[in-house]
C-alpha cells in the first residue's frame, strides 16, 4: 500500500491526487496500465510532484499534441514498459459553416457537455474559425457525440473522428523580453514579464490568480528560479529563462511571455 496520508499533505488538488494514488494501487495489484481522466495543468502538475517521491509506479502524460494543456496519465508499475502511445485518446473533428455566427472555445465546449458528457473525458478544444473545431476525447465518446452533437450556437455541425495527426494546432504566440531587477522576488520579475505595475501584480498574487509551475503562491516575496512557469488567470503565462547578475549585483533575467 502507499503512503496516502503522507502523499496527500498540503496537496491543493486533493480529491484529483486521491483518484490517482488510487489508480496507481491498481496498477501495483493488477500489474496493468491504469488510465487517469483528463486532467488540468494543476491537477496534472500537482500528480506528477506527489508520484516523483515513488519508486514503485511511473507515469506517462500525454494530451493529443506536445503543447496540449489537459492531458490524461498513465500508470503503470515501474517495472513493466510504458509510452505515450498507451495514453487512450482520439481526436474528433466538429465541421461546419461559422462564416455569420462565430463560435468560441466556449461555444464548442458548451454544446459538447449540453450533450451529457463530462468536462473529464474532454482534453483540449482547437477551435478552427470559421470552419468549426477539433477536440481530444476519451475513445469511449467517439460514436456517442458523433450522433449527440449536430448543433453549436445557431450553426449545423457533423462530428466524427479523426487522426491525431490531422490536427491543426497553431503555434502559441510568445514575446521574448529581458528585464534587470534588484531581486528575484515573484511580484518583480512577474510585473516586468506582464507589462503591469508591482502593485497590480501584488494584487493578483494576494486574490490567489497567480501560479508558479502550476501551485498557487501567495507571497509576493517568492523567489523564482530558471524554468519556473508563472500563470496569471487569464493573462497568460511567463516562462522564466536564464538568469545572470550582473557587474552592479543585480539579476538580468530572459523571460519569454506566452500569449
Amino acid at each position: 500500500m502507499l503512503p496516502r496520508e503522507e502523499l496527500l499533505k498540503g496537496v491543493e488538488n486533493r480529491d484529483s491526487v486521491a483518484r490517482a494514488i488510487d489508480q496507481a494501487e491498481q496498477a501495483i495489484k493488477t500489474w496493468e496500465v491504469v488510465l487517469t481522466d483528463f486532467l488540468s495543468p494543476p491537477e496534472l502538475a500537482e500528480i506528477q510532484r506527489v508520484f516523483n517521491r515513488l519508486t514503485e509506479v511511473q507515469l506517462v502524460a500525454w494530451g493529443g499534441y506536445p503543447q496540449a494543456e489537459r492531458k490524461r496519465i498513465a500508470i503503470a508499475r515501474s517495472e513493466l514498459p510504458l509510452e505515450q502511445s498507451q495514453v487512450s485518446l482520439v481526436a474528433v473533428e466538429i465541421a461546419g459553416n461559422f462564416l455569420f455566427d462565430t463560435a468560441s472555445h466556449r461555444d464548442f465546449l458548451g454544446a459538447m457537455l449540453g450533450t451529457g458528457i463530462v468536462r473529464e473525458k474532454t482534453g483540449d478544444v482547437i477551435v478552427l474559425g470559421e470552419r468549426g473545431a477539433q477536440a481530444i476525447v476519451a475513445p469511449e465518446l467517439v460514436e456517442f457525440l458523433s450522433m449527440s452533437l449536430k448543433q453549436v450556437r445557431s450553426v449545423p455541425v457533423k462530428t466524427q473522428q479523426i487522426e491525431l495527426t490531422e490536427l491543426k494546432v497553431r503555434e502559441p504566440k510568445k514575446k521574448e523580453l529581458t528585464t534587470v531587477e534588484a531581486s528575484l522576488r515573484l511580484d518583480a520579475i512577474a510585473s516586468a514579464g506582464f507589462g503591469m505595475s508591482r502593485s497590480k501584480m501584488v494584487d493578483f498574487i494576494d486574490a490567489g490568480d497567480v501560479r508558479v509551475n502550476w501551485k498557487e503562491v501567495t507571497q509576493a516575496s517568492s523567489q523564482v528560479k530558471s524554468g519556473d512557469l508563472i500563470a496569471i488567470r487569464s493573462k497568460g503565462r511567463l516562462e522564466v529563462g536564464e538568469i545572470a547578475v550582473t557587474k552592479k549585483e543585480r539579476y538580468r533575467v530572459q523571460l519569454t511571455r506566452y500569449m
